[in-house]
């Protein structure tokens, strides 16, 4: 690697790591202490050492504060300090070292979970990514055959990690059980809200989606938004006058998980040749700067004219490729916040 990327990663784990002591030091900070001042930045400086001693066990506190009294008042004894803190160094490293090892275990069965390739979809074609902000994913998409149409699906739980990566998982197989049955959209997103509410911990633990059901015969896309982003339908050349027209999906309702008997109302478009349908999460548009500027929809739509424009034919992968790198080019060195996920479906032409 070369110095440039070690700094830039350095930065980032600088960045992230305090930001989380930060964060707990102001929550114990009492609203009296406010102003700005010595006794201030005396309480944030311990209640800052004080979150990092407690995500420590007990047994290693106490050889810490061992260690940090040889070495401040045992002359005679700084040797055995300084190998008290490489010992606590090295359990340290073990205990990540075994969670990291968990955790791609778990990102390789939730890879496992997510489509590996597109379904063939005649007179269509589709491609998707999922980018994790950690090691796993809150966000799941999927795309397979159901009673003659395409079912797709790109979802967001509420949340980051692994516990909204074991919901995830929750919310793929409610959305493959159901699936199969013969009924009809609203049915199965009915279902799926009363399913994804029973393990929503009280309505904390919701899920925005957006759920589309396209048949390739007649070329109509039925859907539901249920509090997702609103996807991005650009139209194509099927009609000259509405070449490039931008248009959101947004019929829907409620995220699924808040009220097991919310109503979603599904919306329905008919999809003509070189339409191109992005569906993201929130993830894409609210990825942020260096001066802490947001993507943004507006930059969305601009990268997608951009590739449509750049590209005679353009696939859909070569159009989310174009999206994802993109936002990564105005992301530039700041780590990514949160799940990213987008599908692009698009009709030949």
């Amino acid at each position: 690697m070369a110095i440039g990327q070690l700094w830039d990663q350095l930065r980032r784990e600088s960045v992230s790591g305090y930001q989380l002591y930060a964060h707990e030091a102001a929550q114990r900070t009492p609203p009296a202490m406010s102003r700005r001042g010595r006794p201030r930045q005396r309480h944030l400086w311990r209640e800052f050492l004080w979150a990092i001693v407690l995500k420590m066990s007990p047994a290693r506190r106490i050889l810490l504060i061992a260690a940090i009294v040889l070495l401040i008042f045992g002359a005679d004894y700084t040797l055995l300090g300084i190998l008290i803190l490489f010992g606590l160094l090295a359990l340290e490293v073990a205990d990540r070292v075994g969670m990291k090892r968990d955790l791609e275990i778990a990102r390789e069965i939730q890879l496992w979970l997510l489509p590996a390739q597109p379904p063939a979809i005649p007179g269509a074609e589709i491609a998707f990514t999922n980018l994790p902000a950690n090691t796993v994913s809150g966000d799941f998409y999927d795309a397979f055959p159901r009673l003659g149409r395409i079912l797709f699906a790109v979802a967001d739980v509420a949340g980051k990690g692994v516990p909204a990566a074991m919901l995830m998982a929750t919310f793929q197989a409610s959305l493959h059980t159901l699936a199969f049955e013969p009924h009809a959209l609203e049915a199965l997103i009915a279902a799926l809200n009363r399913y994804a509410s029973d393990a929503s911990l009280g309505g904390t633990r919701f899920t925005t989606a957006f759920i589309g059901e396209f048949d390739p015969a007649t070329r109509i896309l039925r859907f539901c938004n249920a509090g997702h982003n609103p996807p991005l339908l650009r139209r194509g050349i099927a009609a000259p006058g509405d070449a490039g027209r931008i248009e959101k999906l947004e019929s829907g309702g409620v995220p699924f998980g808040i009220l097991s008997d919310a109503v979603h109302t599904c919306g329905e478009t008919v999809l003509g040749p070189g339409d191109v349908l992005v569906v993201y999460s929130d993830g894409l548009t609210e990825s942020f700067d260096q001066q802490g500027g947001d993507y943004g929809e507006d930059r969305l739509i601009a990268a997608l004219e951009r590739a449509c424009a750049a590209l005679a034919d353009p696939c859909a992968a070569a159009l989310l490729q174009a999206v994802v790198a993109d936002c990564e080019r105005f992301r530039g060195g700041v780590r990514q916040q949160d799940d990213l996920t987008c599908l692009v479906l698009r009709l030949l032409p």
